[in-house]
């Protein structure tokens, strides 16, 4: 059985990753960082999943957490966490702490994967970034800055890791239904959701079953997969 790990997999679209994968036939380990209360609500709608704790801009829990598994052949690195906040009031902190858990995260989980893939000469990796990171969002520089950081770091990663087998490929969602959307007011909403061709807002499943769609597909690899409605074309 292959095994994928999901870090940031305890709600909304880390949640609804690790679901899919499981109902394909996966093992399924998940990271997460803090929330014991959202922890123990995942384990109780995905029972078969293992949840670990670990925060992935910690480069000894990440080695530590890594150690422990025997493989890992899809890496989804989901983790992430956002900032709405005009430039001139981001202080150096709140930008380092954005950086640290996007975009450091997701290097320190694929620098950990990749060294057990390429002894097996197989694997595939997905970032997740957003569409801010490919348009740049505003009151969210530092928030984009790390995403777009995500989608530069896939691309360099999947030249270096296919002549191992490795494929390494991004989501880059829209606007999703999820908790990290809840600071917008039901007016905000409505506007936001005239401005998608699709007219809604998308679903963590949908976002999940991109993600499935590009760990399986070897022969994909250095592409940033929009999952928005048509939002941004």
């Amino acid at each position: 059985m292959k095994r994928v790990v999901v870090t940031g997999g305890t709600r909304g679209i880390g949640l609804a990753v690790c679901r899919a994968f499981s109902q394909a036939g996966y093992a399924v380990t998940a990271f997460y960082s803090r929330g014991e209360e959202d922890a123990e609500k995942a384990r109780k709608l995905a029972p078969e999943v293992a949840f670990i704790k670990a925060d992935v801009s910690d480069e000894t829990a990440v080695e530590r957490a890594f150690a422990a598994l025997s493989r890992v052949d899809v890496l989804v690195n989901n983790a992430g966490i956002s900032l709405n906040r005009q430039v001139q009031d981001t202080t150096s902190e709140e930008w380092d702490r954005v950086f640290s858990v996007n975009a450091k995260g997701t290097f320190l989980c694929c620098r950990a994967a990749a060294k057990k893939m390429i002894s097996e000469q197989s694997g595939a990796i997905v970032n997740i970034s957003s569409v801010w990171g490919q348009t740049g969002g505003s009151c969210e520089s530092a928030y984009s800055a790390s995403k777009g950081a995500v989608i530069a770091f896939t691309k360099a990663l999947a030249k270096e890791l296919a002549p191992s087998h490795i494929t390494v490929n991004c989501v880059a969602p829209g606007v999703i239904d999820t908790q990290m959307n809840d600071c917008y007011t039901a007016e905000e909403k409505a506007a936001l959701s005239e401005e998608i061709p699709a007219g809604r807002f998308g679903s963590a499943e949908e976002v999940a079953r991109a993600v499935l769609f590009l760990a399986e597909n070897e022969y994909v690899t250095g592409q940033i997969l929009g999952v928005n409605g048509g939002f941004f074309i």
